[in-house]
């Protein structure tokens, strides 16, 4: 056996190799919303504090601030699905709020789940429609940006 190997599963930095991207899911509220060919802004980052200490010349100190998560981007090929967007028009045409919790699934081969996010307290803040090029034969792609208040991987 050689090394980096445990078993006959190779391993990398200490772990498993990395998952190959297939596809997403969303889940609002325990029901798939939509499916998406790319997700980002599953971020997660704390702020530094810089605090210069008096007396000390030669370095600043850098304190951990607030913590906050990035605004969550999916996009996908537009199909007769009106889900998102009446979400988004119901925030828009009524000013009302209606945050969510949800799901970002990661699946494999055979719709198999490799790994799961949740965001809380989720609302659609952005819907861009698809750019249409009459000369082109490339799928018309909805993006609909989700801002959150936390999010966590879960598996």
């Amino acid at each position: 056996m050689s090394s980096g190997q445990i078993g006959g599963k190779r391993l990398r930095f200490g772990g498993a190799d990395p998952y190959v991207n297939f596809y997403f899911k969303l889940e609002i509220q325990g029901i798939t919303v939509a499916h998406f060919q790319e997700v980002s802004g599953l971020s997660h980052t704390t702020k530094v504090e810089p605090f210069n200490e008096g007396g000390e010349n030669f370095k600043v100190h850098k304190l951990m601030g607030q913590t906050e998560c990035g605004n969550i981007t999916c996009k996908n090929g537009i199909s007769d699905s009106m889900a998102l967007w009446n979400w988004r028009k119901q925030i828009t045409t009524n000013r009302i709020t209606l945050r969510k919790n949800g799901y970002i699934v990661l699946l494999g081969e055979n719709q198999k789940e490799l790994a799961r996010w949740e965001f809380t307290r989720g609302w659609p803040s952005k819907w861009e429609g698809p750019t249409f090029d009459g000369k082109g034969n490339a799928l018309a792609i909805e993006t609909v940006e989700i801002a959150c208040e936390e999010l966590k991987r879960i598996k």
